[in-house]
């Protein structure tokens, strides 16, 4: 496993995180303890998750099924850089949502209850709270660093603005502000590049793109066919409107020799920024895959039919619309 540090801290991360989504849901209890237990004797050693994931069953489940892993222990807590978020609501009452001082208060100490652990190394902001100001934000987080329960906090689906307004904000507290953004980011969708991307890189951030695979479309859903889990009408319909570019992207993967998801990954890793996509395996076999990602180079003509395939915004803003 490779390794690097999260954005401008010390911090060592693997260049792959464990995404937990799918744990409860779609992956069984017993089955997720064994993905995890595989990932460590993998090294990797970056775990993300939120306090709302697992809701098919109910809101919290995959923090309790990370808790119940812990409590085995053998080392499995140490060795594991935390990472979970907090936005979302449990019920309709009042302040059981969003980043209010009280909600986020509340929304820890209930995340480390389930998690069975004192602190959490990487506290998310899952989404922008346009009615909670950022000099409310901070206050909470200092309190939650003081009692030391969480380490650093990071931001999830935030706009450009959004980060250098929060930063600047924290700055001015003397506080060490967002580390870490996680954005919706691949071949796919790079609405980020412009001016995400700028503001993490300026920061220095680290950059965790999540849905690395755009939904299963840049995983040879073609080559695989559309039956199983994926193949819902939301699915197809996504399939249908896209087919020109899957056909080219499959055919591109299959002629220089790699699986799609393979290449989907290793595409990230040529952005600079990039620091861990979070993979959502939901078997052992997938996410043993993924590591090969870390081994593929991309030469410069096949980024280049890459971005024919699927054309960015045109480089970063005001240059990618101005002149």
């Amino acid at each position: 496993m490779k390794y690097t540090q999260l954005g401008r801290t010390g911090l060592q991360v693997s260049r792959l995180c464990l995404g937990t989504m799918n744990f409860g849901p779609e992956t069984a209890e017993i089955n997720s303890h064994a993905i995890m237990d595989r990932a460590l004797e993998l090294g990797i050693n970056f775990f993300d998750t939120a306090n709302v994931y697992g809701r098919k069953i109910h809101a919290g489940f995959t923090e309790e099924i990370i808790g119940r892993w812990f409590s085995q222990g053998g080392g499995r807590r140490e060795k594991v850089v935390l990472a979970t978020k907090v936005y979302g609501k449990f019920n309709d009452w009042p302040n059981n949502g969003r980043l209010s001082a009280a909600h986020i208060r509340k929304a820890c100490d209930d995340s480390l209850r389930r998690l069975q652990t004192d602190h959490i190394d990487l506290y998310q902001f899952h989404h922008i709270d346009r009615a909670t100001p950022f000099e409310e934000l901070w206050q909470a987080c200092e309190v939650l660093v003081a009692q030391g329960k969480v380490t650093y906090f990071g931001s999830s689906n935030f706009g450009g603005w959004h980060i250098a307004k929060a930063n600047e904000k924290a700055f001015n507290r003397h506080f060490l502000g967002l580390v870490s953004e996680q954005s919706l980011y691949n071949l796919k969708d790079r609405t980020i590049e412009l001016e995400v991307i700028p503001a993490v890189r300026d920061y220095g951030m680290a950059l965790l793109p999540w849905s690395p695979l755009a939904g299963g479309l840049l995983g040879g859903i073609l080559e695989k066919g559309t039956s199983g889990r994926r193949a819902n009408a939301d699915n197809l319909a996504k399939l249908e409107k896209a087919r020109p570019q899957i056909e080219k992207w499959e055919a591109l993967c299959k002629e220089i020799g790699y699986l799609p998801a393979d290449v989907a990954l290793a595409w990230l890793f040529t952005n600079p920024v990039t620091t861990a996509p979070i993979i959502g395996p939901r078997t052992i076999d997938q996410l043993e895959q993924s590591l090969r990602a870390l081994e593929i180079d991309l030469n410069k003509e096949i980024l280049q039919r890459l971005d024919q395939i699927f054309p960015g915004p045109g480089g970063e803003a005001p240059e990618a619309y101005s002149w």
